[in-house]
């Protein structure tokens, strides 16, 4: 039964959104009529309404504004995430089923710019969330500990290139901490959105960074999702990067089962990354078509491609360095997602010399 006291939250808090101008997701979803359908029901980790909108109500300048608590919440709130994933995965439609996992012949995709002119790095990344334990905000202490061991165990199995080390946060020193920090490889407690998601709960417990010597392969352990696996380095050699990520994910889920959804596609926190979870992403310089931002959106968005700030979201462009990724991560495979992005920036470089 879900307790009168978060009935009257999500009633008192529903109001608030409703006579808001929020231009999120979750407001232009959550109509009366679905929010009384849904305000009772409650999945088997005792995940309520509440737990999958409560970021969103609190921050109306959300762009999404939801997460599920665990995997059964995609189904529980089915009525109120699927209209939400169509919206925001192109028209991926609740009858609609995600491609099986397929990652392709890396050896096809080269390298974006051979002459390292305007690519000043790569990086492909997943996410990924582990069977059996629901998302951050249901999960115990205990539970934190519990999968830090299992993925710190998992990954000092890995050998050759991806060979590495695991830092906890949890008692770090600070020498560690800075260098970290300088790679630009250790996240930080205290973004809102995650913060009011209550996704941040026993910090820094079952926190930690795992790296391989090269600084070329990374994994995040409990940060946004169970795992983020992340391949990167200098210069635009997609092809090399990439199948440094495949090879990590499939040697991985070997030894770790992973939460996997035959409609959605493997399922994560946040309902923007479904499906092949994949986020190809360049850092690029193309000042001439940067000089309109406006244009270079518009020409990104045919390509399926998001133009964000050099820091990621919410960020701005320093020294005229965009992150420009795939937007698609649902009803297409790994392989394809990643295609999109290969496409997109050769193209987008091939305008640029142009102008």
């Amino acid at each position: 039964m879900v307790s009168a006291e978060v009935l009257e939250k999500l009633e008192t808090e529903f109001k608030k959104l409703e006579a808001s101008d929020s231009k999120s997701l979750l407001k232009k979803y959550l109509t009366r009529e679905i929010f009384d359908q849904l305000k009772t029901k409650q999945t088997s980790f005792g995940s309520t309404l509440l737990d999958c909108i409560q970021s969103g109500l609190a921050n109306h300048d959300s762009g999404v504004g939801i997460y599920a608590p665990d995997a059964e919440a995609y189904t529980v709130f089915a009525d109120l995430f699927d209209p939400i994933i169509e919206d925001y995965h192109n028209g991926f439609k609740k009858t609609d089923k995600h491609p099986p996992k397929d990652f392709g012949d890396c050896d096809t995709l080269g390298n974006l710019d051979p002459a390292g002119e305007y690519v000043v790095s790569t990086r492909v990344r997943c996410g990924r969330s582990l069977q059996g334990y629901p998302f951050n905000p249901c999960l115990t202490e205990e539970q934190y500990k519990e999968m830090q061991d299992k993925v710190s165990s998992t990954l000092s199995g890995l050998e050759g290139e991806l060979k590495g080390t695991y830092y906890p946060l949890a008692g770090m020193t600070k020498e560690v901490q800075q260098k970290l920090i300088d790679d630009h490889f250790l996240f930080k407690e205290g973004d809102r959105f995650l913060q009011t998601a209550n996704a941040c709960r026993f910090w820094p417990t079952g926190r930690g960074i795992y790296h391989n010597e090269n600084k070329t392969f990374l994994v995040w352990c409990n940060e946004e999702d169970h795992l983020r696996i992340i391949s990167m380095q200098m210069g635009g050699d997609l092809g090399q990067v990439f199948r440094r990520l495949t090879t990590a994910v499939n040697d991985i889920e070997k030894r770790i089962p992973f939460s996997h959804d035959d409609r959605l596609g493997f399922l994560t926190f946040c309902p923007t990354n479904l499906g092949t979870t994949i986020r190809a992403s360049v850092h690029i310089k193309v000042p001439k078509l940067a000089a309109n931002k406006a244009k270079l959106d518009e020409i990104a968005g045919k390509f399926n491609l998001q133009v964000r700030g050099t820091r990621g979201e919410h960020t701005e462009a320093e020294g005229g360095i965009y992150d420009i990724s795939n937007k698609r991560r649902m009803g297409l495979t790994e392989y394809q997602a990643v295609k999109e992005m290969y496409d997109g920036i050769t193209e987008l470089i091939k305008i640029e010399k142009e102008l």
